[in-house]
């Protein structure tokens, strides 16, 4: 089955890797009883004799345990990889390591755009993982089932959302590591757009947000990575929103002010032309730019993260769009871990588009000069490789041009959805 947006929804994208001791010593009583035992016999011989030095004792040395690799995709929480993930002699390539997850999604919800259901049950996620993290020569590759629940959108299942996607190989590269600080990506990446991830178990709540749905998910090319003490570079050459032509630069500055707080920058731009259109690659926002700067703080339970987000689409007769059109934006994400097993993520959000019909700017929301905000809370449960999280979501739509909103007959200005989702993850 071919997926064919409604109108209000042709700019609407179902999108989208971020990522520091110093010893002493000193001479103890021991060292020192040593010191003078070894050197009292030559000037006191005869004493010597009386008193022989006792020999030193020295405990056992334990190596510290080994850390655990560290595994992609990034995982922002609540959940998280096996601490001792499975892997197999790789021979040349190092221990090669297999994760994934597997879970299912239910979801309810009023005001369904046209094709969805008031309540459904689907695959969230049905995807191995298998790595390398070792050698000059690396690998990466990301199979299996998805889909990909974004705020305000309809819900598309997994058997059609891969199809119309990005297949049941999403993510596959080669990595190329040079030195410790520097490697190369080449093959089908991650975006370095937004600052959501794609799938559900990498972010905080199990729905993508408002601001997630203007960015590209999944693209094309070759991605360069430098990364030393608190600096971390990433610049990409890519094909966008998935459309095979590579015009698309990408890319992201992060710096780790402290061992708490951590800031990037990201900035991506066409610098070029695309006429291509489909689901995976809406012809308006792939011709257009994207800049993102957010804000990580990590204190004992707490995460916060905080962003601002702009979009700009500029005119262009070629393609059609008579008038330029920009959106502006901002979330703060949040979670609070009880403790091991149990925790509490929000995220709320805004965000407002210019133009309007009479000038022919393009739709980037729910009509040209729409505006939209949201509220989404997601507890989490997780025991081992097990878990369970729920979730409530609440959008609400402003200067909905006729024709552009929610609903059957897209005239709604809200949304409310109830999503539960459970499997494991290893």
């Amino acid at each position: 089955m071919k997926i064919v947006l409604p109108n209000c929804l042709a700019d609407f994208r179902h999108p989208h890797e971020i990522k520091l001791p110093r010893a002493g010593f000193g001479l103890n009583r021991s060292l020192v009883a040593l010191l003078i035992s070894t050197a009292f016999p030559v000037a006191t011989p005869a004493l010597a004799q009386e008193t022989s030095p006792q020999p030193a004792t020295t405990e056992p040395v334990t190596p510290p345990p080994a850390s655990a690799p560290s595994l992609g995709p990034s995982i922002t929480g609540p959940l998280h990889y096996d601490s001792n993930p499975r892997h197999v002699d790789g021979g040349p390539f190092g221990p090669v390591y297999v994760s994934g997850v597997i879970s299912g999604l239910g979801l309810t919800q009023n005001h369904r755009f046209p094709g969805d259901d008031h309540s459904l049950i689907d695959l969230s996620n049905g995807q191995v993982i298998v790595q390398t993290t070792q050698g000059v020569v690396q690998f990466y590759v990301q199979a299996g089932g998805y889909s990909i629940a974004t705020l305000g959108t309809p819900y598309f299942k997994a058997k059609h959302y891969v199809g119309d996607t990005y297949g049941l190989l999403p993510v596959a590269y080669l990595k190329i590591v040079p030195s410790s600080d520097i490697n190369v990506q080449v093959g089908k990446l991650y975006t370095l757009q937004g600052a959501e991830n794609a799938f559900t178990f990498q972010n905080f709540n199990i729905e993508r947000g408002l601001l997630f749905n203007q960015t590209s998910t999944i693209n094309r090319g070759v991605q360069a990575n430098y990364a030393h003490g608190p600096v971390s570079v990433s610049v990409a050459l890519t094909d966008g929103y998935y459309s095979k032509k590579y015009n698309w630069l990408s890319g992201t500055v992060g710096y780790a002010v402290s061992s708490k707080d951590s800031v990037t920058f990201g900035a991506a731009a066409n610098f070029g032309r695309t006429t291509k259109s489909s689901f995976a690659t809406p012809t308006v926002l792939n011709n257009g730019q994207l800049y993102y700067l957010s804000w990580t703080h990590n204190d004992g339970p707490w995460t916060i993260q905080p962003y601002v987000q702009f979009g700009h689409v500029p005119r262009d007769n070629v393609l059609g769009i008579a008038h330029s059109a920009s959106t502006y934006g901002g979330a703060l994400l949040g979670k609070y871990s009880f403790n091991d097993q149990i925790s509490l993520a929000a995220r709320a959000e805004y965000i407002k588009s210019t133009g309007s019909v009479s000038d022919g700017a393009p739709s980037l929301l729910y009509g040209p000069g729409s505006s939209a905000w949201s509220l989404t809370v997601t507890p989490t449960w997780q025991q081992g490789i097990f878990f369970i999280r729920g979730e409530g979501s609440y959008v609400s739509a402003h200067n909905v041009v006729d024709g552009f909103g929610l609903g059957q007959n897209f005239d709604k200005h809200s949304q409310t959805r109830g999503l539960i989702e459970a499997g494991v993850i290893f």
